[in-house]
């Protein structure tokens, strides 16, 4: 590339297709300034941990190409100091690329070649747009965006792996302790949203942590498939302008760079054409995302009214709930939740749909691919953390509600089922709901008529065999 002069503030840079003006101060160059221009989708630029995997990328192979005495060591020094910086979130500014753009990331890739060539040249001395260091010979030697690309995917979800599996901790341990907290709190249980046999609230809250729980291995599980880094594939997955050694010296590189550990993929044309992994990643989060949105949902109904709903819980106020009615609280940070989630399942469908629109031998969909990983990554660690101190950590329980639903539910006839059987205990449930009374009064008034009966002999049931039976509805949870 030739660099023309000029006293505007725009610098002239000269690509295969012609001029093209640059504003003077910035790092990036020609691809990058017709992939702007080209590409006013949306306004989204790329998520910190694409640009930090890619200077990552950068670095290494830059380390690497000069151990094995291709690349000169200034310019190699030059080029690990400026992806450093990438790496630092320094340059972020410089990264401005639409992910809505030509398929396969070349955009995304020119983007950081050129913004450390020129911070390289810098390092050297140089003035922008000289490139000593060249963002193609240099900066991207033994590269193609083809293995750049899904090499950058694997380690930005990589990167953030360890903080959202913590933030999935914070939550199951703030739903076990309520949990325990919430343990000898009897109420009604509910199926198909009716009445149902007794549960305890602490029940309740176990499961919705152990869910979560199990959702965190799940998302831990796939992340294993990201360690498998096809990098020295280079265009089509035969190397081709890569030395012998360079993939696996890569792959040593960046686990010592980043801490990860990785392996280098067993076939890298497979790494070029498939977008599985991303995909099954991808869908370990939707599934934590169908989790969270149900868990939010019941949030929402046992702390429904409070005057004329469920009212079992009581969440945090956080702000008011209405503009025109005065008082009014609503359970915001359950509605934030789950509208999160909707947005990671959108994330994950529109995965879905790339990963399966490869052709041959490259996968042209990964920008998009790579943008959703990331920002569902970024929601969920958002919403999680928010939704576990604003909301779980200061519920409370209304143990009067939910022990007064409990007594006005007729299902706990089923814990007389043993004495009576099932189309007496029926019969009763009928007449309740006829009379407007408790099973309890019902069954009693009965036991002292004498029409209730045992179903093992016959025999008449006592007023003390029913109270027996239901003062001890712990027992049935």
């Amino acid at each position: 590339m030739q660099m023309i002069h000029t006293n505007d503030p725009h610098r002239i840079e000269r690509d295969s297709l012609g001029e093209v003006r640059i504003p003077a101060g910035a790092l990036y160059g020609a691809q990058t300034q017709r992939a702007i221009e080209n590409f006013p989708i949306s306004g989204l630029k790329p998520r910190q941990a694409f640009i930090w995997s890619m200077g990552m990328i950068k670095r290494a192979a830059a380390e690497v190409n000069q151990e094995l005495g291709l690349l000169e060591v200034d310019k190699a020094d030059a080029i690990i100091l400026a992806a450093q910086e990438v790496i630092d979130g320094k340059l972020n500014e410089q990264f401005l690329v639409d992910p809505f753009q030509a398929g396969a990331g070349t955009s995304h890739h020119m983007n950081i070649n050129e913004v450390i060539a020129n911070r390289a040249t810098q390092l050297m001395g140089g003035k922008l747009g000289e490139y000593r260091v060249h963002p193609n010979d240099h900066v991207n030697m033994a590269q193609s965006t083809n293995d750049v690309i899904p090499t950058a995917i694997r380690l930005g979800c990589l990167w953030r792996l360890d903080e959202i599996l913590a933030t999935l901790k914070d939550l199951t341990n703030a739903l076990k302790i309520k949990a325990d907290e919430f343990d000898d709190i009897l109420k009604s249980g509910r199926t198909h949203l009716q009445d149902a046999v007794p549960i305890r609230l602490g029940q309740e809250f176990s499961a919705y942590s152990r869910a979560v729980e199990r959702d965190a291995e799940r998302i831990l599980y796939a992340a294993e498939g990201l360690r498998r880094l096809g990098i020295g594939g280079t265009a089509v997955g035969s190397g081709l302008n890569a030395h012998p050694e360079y993939r696996y010296k890569m792959v040593e590189r960046l686990s010592k760079l980043t801490g990860f550990p990785l392996n280098a993929s067993d076939n890298l044309f497979e790494s070029m054409q498939s977008m599985a992994d991303a995909s099954a990643f991808s869908a370990s989060m939707r599934t934590l995302a169908l989790t969270l949105i149900r868990i939010a949902n019941d949030f929402r109904l046992l702390s429904s009214g409070p005057a004329t709903g469920l009212d079992e819980i009581r969440l945090p106020a956080v702000q008011p709930g209405s503009s025109i009615m005065p008082g009014k609280v609503n359970p915001v940070m359950a509605e934030m939740l789950a509208m999160t989630m909707f947005q990671v399942i959108g994330c994950d469908t529109t995965i879905a749909l790339a990963a399966q629109a490869g052709q041959l031998e490259l996968n042209v969909m990964m920008p998009v691919i790579a943008y959703n990983l990331f920002e569902m990554m970024q929601i969920t660690i958002g919403a999680v953390r928010t939704f576990t101190e604003r909301s779980v950590s200061g519920l409370t329980a209304n143990r009067a509600k939910a022990e007064n639903w409990l007594a006005q539910n007729p299902i706990v006839v089923t814990a007389l089922n043993p004495l009576i059987g099932y189309r007496q205990g029926a019969e009763l449930v009928k007449e309740a709901a006829a009379r407007g009374l408790t099973i309890r009064s019902i069954a009693i008034e009965k036991a002292m008529a004498g029409t209730l009966k045992r179903i093992d002999n016959g025999q008449s049931v006592s007023v003390e065999e029913i109270e027996t039976v239901l003062d001890d509805l712990r027992r049935l949870t």
